[in-house]
């Protein structure tokens, strides 16, 4: 049991809760803290999984509780914190990360996937911050880190309720940080990574009739663990992890409407050479036994180095396009 919190509390004496511990991020995130031997809380649906890693965990020197848990159920997301809280003694940090992905054409998608889609990755994340906000307030500390991805800022077509989820957790995340002001020493924190190599994909539920893969480059799901670690000791409001992040950002600032016909192409065009794969709901509603590591093996680090200096230079370009377009509509409205 870790003892004594303030802000200046050392790593190794931090409990620490993360959702979504049976693959990619939540999984890195969970190896990484408990390098530097945190007492962890680690949540899941897959008990298999969620077991395998809390194993792993513990082989590093770290103190650690395996919570199976759904965080589409707001009671048993109270019931974990209570758990983690009993567990470590209090909670230092909360790492909200929990998510799943569906892919098809919107009405094509039935909308009980949708549904679930939003229930995980918008209400999974409110549930969270709801029933760990009271451990925090009683101690007037605590660090809320949300996983949200780049998609909180830029929508992907064929991925709707997705893109709905994202952007209310970024609006959800930022509200709630208005709220906390008077508590100086209780953070939110927001990561924005572009595509990962995680399982991710390989568990999205897929009405496009076609096999899915991450849009390239896809980056080492390492880096956003190591970033969960670093606002644990340095929290600050927002982090874009990859270089893509703040492109894809600003593109969709300054040109929505061509970084959406862009979008809507290069997809299109993927879904009519890709090969055919059967409808599936993958792991939106029940998880699944395969995909349960950090990778997802889309990328070896020659592919992703080629592909990272295309999409720079087509980023740059698309940036440089759109604002001399927003400057010459706005040279022409003051003609």
């Amino acid at each position: 049991m870790a003892t004594g919190s303030n802000p200046t509390t050392p790593l190794h004496e931090k409990v620490v809760v993360i959702t979504g511990t049976s693959s990619g991020a939540g999984r890195a995130a969970a190896l990484e803290f408990a390098k530097h031997q945190c007492t962890l809380v680690l949540a899941a649906r897959n008990e298999r999984a969620l077991a395998d890693i809390a194993a792993e965990c513990e082989e590093f020197g770290a103190t650690v509780k395996a919570v199976p848990t759904d965080v589409t159920d707001a009671n048993a997301v109270k019931a974990l914190a209570d758990a983690a809280a009993a567990f470590g003694g209090r909670i230092d940090v909360w790492v909200n990360n929990a998510a799943v992905l569906a892919v098809g054409e919107f009405t094509r998608t039935p909308v009980e996937v949708h549904k679930r889609v939003i229930e995980t990755n918008l209400l999974g994340y409110l549930y969270g911050a709801y029933a760990v906000l009271p451990y925090f307030k009683q101690k007037e500390q605590g660090i809320l880190i949300n996983n949200i991805s780049v998609g909180g800022y830029m929508p992907v077509p064929y991925g709707i309720a997705y893109s709905a989820s994202k952007y209310g957790v970024r609006a959800f995340a930022e509200a709630l940080r208005g709220e906390l002001y008077g508590y100086k020493n209780i953070h939110v924190c927001n990561l924005f990574p572009a595509f990962l190599d995680t399982p991710g994909t390989q568990h999205a539920a897929n009405y496009t009739g076609v096999m899915l893969k991450p849009a390239p480059p896809v980056y080492d799901p390492m880096r956003i663990a190591k970033t969960m670690v670093k606002l644990a000791q340095q929290p600050k409001p927002t982090s874009m992890i990859t270089g893509l992040s703040p492109l894809i950002k600003l593109g969709y600032q300054l040109a929505p409407a061509i970084t959406r016909r862009i979008t809507t192409a290069v997809l299109t065009s993927y879904f009519k050479n890709a090969g055919p794969a059967p409808a599936t709901s993958g792991n939106v509603f029940e998880p699944v036994e395969y995909g349960t590591s950090i990778y997802g093996g889309w990328n070896s680090p020659a592919d992703a180095e080629i592909r990272w200096n295309r999409l720079t230079k087509a980023g740059i370009l698309l940036t440089a396009a759109a604002t001399g377009f927003m400057l010459l509509r706005k040279r022409k409205s003051l003609g």
